[in-house]
């Protein structure tokens, strides 16, 4: 049994991502046990990342693939970019999972002169399928935030905005309690410690020594979720992609500074789900009979290379 996928880049620290960790607990397929076909892992899909989950602007389920084709190895990956398409198809991925949708806005052509079209082109020709799990894996029990959530310890955790067609635990973002209270520093440099290393690092807004129990956390972009952040009365507000205005304007209307806020890369804060939705497809599938390679990429797609800040001195 393989042990669970290496962060690219290291878990905030430089490490080098071990090629092809397999993330999933899954026995490979082959060894007389048939794979499920394309159509039996949308239905595992559906079980854990309901499509109802999505918001309504999102563009989530199968994207390319027939349902009756057999599946034997499964490649997840938070981008469907060029690299991660190398990589499936290298090692011969019957089915792609990513996180982010190739096609969110509607398109009139997938010629193989742009990029999607290409990936498009590629993913078929080579007998690869792709699903999106989008704002449904955000939402649902055990998704994006709920490991956020985990990986930084809260307990007593509730959704930040619960989903109108979902359990109770359902819902965008995340919000729980410390086991024990900690500075803003400490507290931001256990965020640091938890996500890969990344050109951007980790961006905290407050006061260095200020006070942090009750946190909140929306894996990718959540600075729309401002008003839920205060609602529940966070110290903190943990999540990617802040732009400046609605960040300035949270800090302008912040009450004693708070919440406090730390600005972490969008893809490392969703890169964390996949082992974690990894291993529950693997178990869905395994409960159901099916056996299948289930391993998670190793390529980082965070888009920006390096960063320029102030010197020390």
């Amino acid at each position: 049994m393989d042990t669970p996928a290496t962060p690219p880049g290291g878990p905030g620290g430089g490490a080098s991502p071990r090629a092809g960790a397999v993330a999933g607990h899954g026995t490979v397929a082959g060894d007389g046990v048939a794979g499920p076909t394309v159509g039996e892992v949308l239905a595992a899909a559906e079980e854990l990342w309901p499509a109802t989950l999505a918001e309504q602007w999102d563009a989530v389920g199968l994207v390319a693939g027939r349902p009756s084709r057999q599946v034997q190895k499964i490649l997840l990956a938070v981008d469907p970019t060029s690299a991660v398409v190398d990589e499936a198809l290298q090692w011969g991925a019957d089915l792609l999972i990513t996180h982010h949708p190739l096609l969110l806005r509607p398109v009139t052509s997938v010629a193989a002169t742009s990029f999607k079209g290409d990936v498009v082109h590629r993913l078929i020709e080579g007998g690869c399928g792709l699903l999106t799990v989008h704002t449904n894996g955000d939402s649902s029990v055990g998704g994006v935030s709920d490991v956020l959530a985990d990986a930084l310890g809260l307990t007593d955790v509730q959704p930040l905005q619960q989903a109108p067609a979902g359990l109770d635990e359902e819902g965008l973002g995340r919000y729980g309690e410390l086991a024990e209270v900690s500075s803003l520093s400490d507290f931001a440099a256990k965020v640091f410690s938890i996500l890969p290393a990344v050109a951007g690092g980790v961006r905290v807004a407050g006061d260095h020594d200020g006070i942090v129990k009750r946190v909140a956390v929306c894996g990718g972009a959540g600075d729309s979720l401002f008003e839920a952040v205060r609602s529940c009365s966070a110290d903190v507000f943990v999540t990617a992609d802040m732009r400046h205005h609605p960040a300035s304007e949270a800090r302008e209307a912040a009450a004693n500074g708070r919440p406090y806020l730390i600005d972490v890369s969008h893809f490392g804060s969703e890169w964390l789900w996949l082992t974690p939705a990894s291993e529950a497809l693997d178990n869905v599938l395994t409960d159901q009979g099916h056996q299948v390679d289930i391993r998670v990429s190793n390529i980082n797609t965070d888009p920006w290379d390096f960063v320029l800040t102030p010197g020390a001195g």
